[in-house]
């Protein structure tokens, strides 16, 4: 289904002197213009496009994809400031509108800031705002424990990391499960850790449980297999070398270990495993 600021496979209907006619379902016909056409499209062939309107209000598409799409949250470049607002590089030739309605503080070239996109149904064009606390926990959260989540950092606080799980909820990822720093924008896969009573979301960067020291394990002895055998890595290593090596935390690495060693799977000195 066709979207403004969502991709799409969508059908080429005909060829005309300015590009490619699209089949945009409900929304009509779509140019997808000359300059973006690869040699060998006909009509019938199916094409992955993103969908916009140009500075005409026509809508267009390109085969190009932009750093963040319709309904997403993204850190991005102030362009330029100009009277009508800020001007954010989304990876397109055409730069993303915030109005100055929309910036919760007033934007600066060259900063970079978070926000999220949307699409403004008064000019149907596509815009972002840094004003966030709007667009999320619109509806209860219903992560389960463990579940495998979507997350982008917003701002540190005293307490840990405040982060954005799955485009739609606020989370919370303390400083104790926060065994690496964390910079805003950065997105990486999480886990939710639980989800309090009063519907506040708690994060980890690991999955909660035993599950994630047993496959931590596997790893510790591929690595050592590749290794020949041993290792000069141990529970008293440097929680940044455990992290670059297994993308896991020193108290994890520890466990695991510990469980390899209950079974006699690995020997343990002060210098090597």
């Amino acid at each position: 289904m066709a979207q403004i600021g969502r991709t799409a496979a969508l059908e080429v209907l005909r060829t005309c002197e300015h590009g490619l006619v699209l089949d945009g379902g409900e929304l009509g016909d779509i140019l997808l213009p000359r300059r973006e056409v690869s040699n060998g499209w006909k009509p019938g062939d199916r094409v992955e496009v993103f969908i916009l309107r140009d500075s005409e209000q026509r809508l267009v598409a390109t085969t190009r994809c932009p750093l963040a799409q319709e309904g997403e949250f993204a850190f991005l470049q102030v362009a330029s400031v100009t009277p009508v607002g800020a001007f954010l590089d989304w990876g397109l030739p055409k730069n993303l509108l915030v109005p100055f309605r929309e910036q919760r503080t007033r934007m600066r070239e060259g900063g970079h800031y978070l926000v999220r996109i949307y699409l403004d149904r008064a000019s149907g064009r596509l815009a972002a705002s840094s004003r966030l606390d709007k667009f999320l926990d619109r509806e209860p959260p219903r992560y389960k424990p463990g579940e495998k989540v979507d997350l982008i950092v917003a701002a540190r606080t005293d307490l840990g990391y405040k982060a954005i799980v799955n485009h739609a909820h606020w989370g919370m990822v303390f400083h104790g499960d926060a065994f690496r720093p964390l910079e805003r924008g950065q997105r990486f896969e999480g886990f939710v850790k639980q989800v309090r009573p009063d519907g506040k979301i708690d994060l980890c960067l690991q999955q909660p449980g035993y599950g994630k020291v047993g496959t931590l394990a596997e790893t510790i002895l591929q690595h050592l297999e590749s290794r020949g055998g041993s290792m000069p890595v141990t529970g008293k290593s440097p929680p940044e070398e455990i992290y670059r090596l297994f993308g896991a935390s020193k108290k994890s690495f520890k466990q695991a270990i510990g469980a390899l060693y209950k079974k006699r799977l690995v020997t343990l000195s002060n210098t090597e495993i």
